[in-house]
């Protein structure tokens, strides 16, 4: 099988948003967004990756000055310069500072324009993985829990407010303690803590159940370990895998389920030795993969891609394991 390596996975009115956008043309974008409405799962799934594609150009602005008054016109704006200082950021670019600037008052301006909506604030929990030394106030809130350390949780709590377990505001929380300027250790161990402290909350139906696996991943990119798959078949690991598998997974609408989560979820089952649920993800997963974690956990064998060789490798296991089982399919379906 052909693996397609694509971000809006199932999401088809996604996919031809993505490919108008990237060719300078946004009413589909538009269409898309108004269909959206205040589905807040999707808003803030969708916008992030249309700014994705909308920030190589200035295709979002265009469609601003076309219709100065749009509210979904203006929050691409801010997801773009999100985006671009996320950016600028990262490439060390002697201008970073000025797209922080622009793009934090695009978000407060959006957050005064529609309080009721969510995703200027994941955008301004975003921009906190870019003050690794804490410097604004907003970003050195004491946390409730005490394992974990001073960071944005006062924007946290404006996004619960609004959307509450809202998916990418808590991978914000994440990028954001890999980004502090502290040892890597003391941030792993912090990438867990908040890992383990989400989950074991039991969001039932949200993808956040995984986070460990996101904060185990984080960990093996840290170090090279001949044992690092025995990991996910002992506890806690396996015990977080198994709760995301069954209240998530199989309670989530499989439309909304990231291509990213999935195969995070797929490679879990797998390490933990679940072929039959592994075997499931797959399943729903279909064509669609994600290079992570696959390109992170691989062992390293002698191929051109050894994360897409791992992936198939773990299908053809997991699906093999399945039909020796006889077990009848999930016949779970985007």
């Amino acid at each position: 099988m052909r693996l397609v390596y694509h971000p809006a996975g199932h999401d088809d009115d996604l996919r031809v948003a993505l490919v108008e956008l990237e060719v300078g043309r946004w009413r589909a974008a538009r269409e898309l967004l108004r269909d959206t409405g205040t589905h807040w799962t999707l808003r803030t799934s969708r916008t992030q990756l249309l700014a994705v594609a909308a920030a190589r150009s200035d295709v979002v602005g265009v469609w601003l000055d076309e219709e100065p008054g749009s509210y979904d016109a203006q929050l691409m704006s801010v997801r773009v310069a999100v985006e671009r200082a996320l950016r600028a950021h990262r490439q060390q670019h002697p201008g970073s500072a000025g797209f922080e600037a622009k793009a934090r008052r695009a978000a407060l301006l959006a957050a005064r324009r529609a309080p009721y909506d969510p995703v200027p604030w994941v955008c301004l929990m975003a921009l906190a993985q870019i003050d690794v030394w804490q410097w604004r106030q907003e970003h050195r809130v004491k946390s409730a829990e005490p394992m974990l350390p001073s960071g944005p949780w006062g924007l946290l709590y404006e996004v619960n407010q609004r959307d509450p377990y809202n998916r990418e505001a808590y991978h914000r929380v994440l990028q954001f303690m890999l980004a502090l300027d502290v040892p890597r250790a003391a941030a792993l161990a912090a990438v867990v803590d908040f890992g383990w402290s989400v989950a074991g909350q039991r969001p039932v139906g949200s993808p956040l159940l995984l986070l460990p696996a996101y904060a185990q991943i984080e960990q093996r990119r840290a170090r090279v370990d001949p044992l690092w798959r025995r990991q996910w078949a002992e506890d806690p690991s396996l015990g977080y895998t198994l709760n995301a598998f069954h209240d998530w997974f199989h309670k989530a609408p499989p439309g909304l389920c990231s291509v990213s989560d999935l195969n995070h979820l797929a490679y879990a089952l797998w390490a933990g030795h679940h072929y039959q649920e592994a075997a499931e993800v797959f399943e729903v997963m279909g064509p669609y993969a994600a290079r992570e974690p696959w390109a992170s956990v691989h062992d390293g064998a002698a191929n051109p891609d050894p994360g897409e060789a791992l992936l198939l490798r773990a299908r053809a296991e997991s699906l093999a394991a399945l039909a020796r089982s006889n077990k009848p399919r999930a016949g779970r379906h985007p």
